[in-house]
């Protein structure tokens, strides 16, 4: 077996036929960094819609558990199951109607993670700290806790902004994940022909 025919199946074991389809990948690519772009100008608009999409998905889930419940007669847990129902429905209805509110508390949650990430691996970092490299871990936990702290200096305004920056962030990431994946299976399709 030459060596284009061990690296077209190794290709091919772990990434299926992108090699064959890299154009489409890069397109997807290409999409979710443009899009993240124009996130980043609309970080209020993404973020409240954010927060009407999740609040939908929790009212639906609420009804959808409610009538599941509601139609196993006989079970020991019928009650807690509703209870559960319940407590989705009135979580989708509250972030439905005051998706900012709810904005601001997730915001909060966000910062709050953010800071106790970043105090975790700080401490990490100082457990580490005779181990080569261990000021990765310090400067991440450092970040974590000075992107936690802004976070929190600016709520509840924050809240109007931050779930709509993650978001946007996170596509332009995604997208160059894909760009990144579709130029080396280009490259791979190049070496197998």
């Amino acid at each position: 077996m030459n060596t284009n025919t061990q690296l077209d199946s190794v290709f091919t074991s772990q990434l299926g036929e992108i090699h064959e389809k890299w154009g489409w990948l890069l397109a997807l690519g290409i999409a979710f960094i443009l899009l993240g772009t124009i996130g980043l100008g609309m970080t209020f608009a993404l973020t409240m819609v954010s927060m009407l999409f999740f609040g939908f998905l929790m009212l639906f889930g609420g009804v959808f558990q409610l009538v599941q419940g509601l139609g196993c007669r006989g079970w020991k847990s019928i009650v807690i199951h509703v209870l559960i129902a319940i407590a989705y429905l009135i979580g989708g209805v509250i972030i439905i109607t005051n998706p900012l509110l709810a904005s601001e508390i997730i915001t909060m949650m966000i910062a709050a993670i953010f800071m106790a990430v970043g105090v975790m691996r700080v401490a990490m970092a100082i457990q580490l700290k005779a181990v080569k490299g261990w000021w990765v871990s310090l400067v991440s936990g450092l970040l974590a806790l000075i992107f936690g702290g802004m976070i929190m200096t600016a709520w509840p305004m924050s809240g109007t902004w931050i779930i709509g920056l993650l978001i946007a962030i996170d596509m332009i990431f995604h997208g160059w994940g894909y760009v990144a994946l579709a130029l080396v299976a280009k490259d791979t399709r190049n070496q197998v022909d």
